[in-house]
């Protein structure tokens, strides 16, 4: 019997999800960027890192991780024997795109004296092919470790290498990608905005370019940014990072205004990341269902890639020096 690619017309998918949830022993993981009506179903909200390790916290035999290929990779990674699903496959990410792994392995080859540092928004085969794994908030954590003498090669996001270099004092040598996404904020509406909002601090993620992270009151991760939701003074912030963020911010804090930073002219949608906005309740309920599209990786790329971010861990923690730091 063929298998229909849609539930049958009138199914209530969330108790429909909900009864799969439990059937399949699974749990579901939402991104920051992810549709509100995701995130309220998810057993645990996060950014990709940390979703991906509470997913190999529990004893869920299925992962279904709404959000883009990188993260769901990273979660099979840290949990091989886990079946992880995606709800849709074409969610990638510009940054991973700009960083095909060939050009990246070539690029490494032809600056043997640098150890590659690479942003965690990247491909498993790039992660095997890197010697550090590092988040947005662990870069600065990391980066901190290692000797000024050491060249090293940052990619593939070049705003967040640059944003590094400038605070650190650093020369990295920088992989041209960025998140088309952060890309897209606009300097001049952003100044319009705080004019209209006088005292309004902004937050921005590392991400964004260098003209509107001079505009911010913080720059750091999702998890940084929320937190300083929590903590700021004022009744108003401006947020440069995708707006699906809000979400968690408004629940958290009703009675204070979030707005998001605008793109180029002024009320685009262009600040919208169209590969998170691919993922749907339905795709998730057939997701769940099939248990496909299913995320496989090949055992010794997976060991590679593991060894990456197993330093990032370590040295985040401080459990590594960089004498136990060797090339990969």
């Amino acid at each position: 019997m063929s298998i229909e690619s849609k539930p049958p017309v009138g199914t209530d998918l969330r108790a429909e999800i909900d009864r799969l949830r439990r059937d399949r022993n699974a749990v579901i993981l939402a991104h920051y960027y992810q549709k509100p009506e995701l995130q309220d179903l998810a057993d645990y909200v996060g950014d990709s890192l940390e979703l991906s390790r509470k997913a190999a916290e529990t004893d869920a035999e299925v992962i279904a991780f709404c959000g883009v290929k990188f993260m769901a990779e990273t979660a099979k990674i840290l949990s091989p024997d886990k079946i992880v699903v995606l709800p849709d496959m074409d969610a990638g990410c510009s940054l991973e795109d700009s960083c095909p792994p060939e050009q990246f392995r070539a690029f490494r080859e032809a600056h043997p004296d640098h150890i590659a540092l690479t942003y965690i928004n990247c491909s498993t085969e790039v992660k095997a092919l890197s010697d550090v794994i590092v988040t947005s908030s662990s870069a600065e954590t990391i980066l901190s470790q290692i000797p000024p003498e050491q060249k090293i090669i940052f990619g593939p996001d070049r705003h967040l290498g640059g944003y590094l270099n400038r605070k650190f004092g650093r020369e990295m040598l920088l992989w041209p990608g960025v998140c088309i996404v952060h890309e897209a904020f606009s300097e001049r509406e952003l100044l319009k905005l705080k004019a209209q909002h006088p005292g309004a601090p902004v937050a921005a993620h590392p991400e964004c370019p260098p003209h509107i992270v001079e505009h911010a009151d913080l720059v750091g991760s999702t998890s940084a940014i929320l937190q300083y939701a929590r903590t700021f003074t004022g009744d108003t912030l401006i947020v440069a990072t995708e707006p699906h963020i809000i979400h968690q911010m408004e629940k958290a804090l009703p009675e204070k205004r979030f707005i998001g930073a605008p793109g180029a002219d002024g009320n685009c949608n262009c600040n919208i990341c169209p590969y998170m906005a691919l993922n749907t309740l339905e795709k998730l309920y057939t997701a769940l269902r099939d248990l496909q599209p299913r995320i496989e990786i090949e055992e010794g790329l997976r060991l590679r890639a593991r060894r990456s971010l197993d330093r990032m861990l370590e040295m985040a923690s401080g459990t590594i020096g960089m004498g136990d730091l060797g090339r990969v």
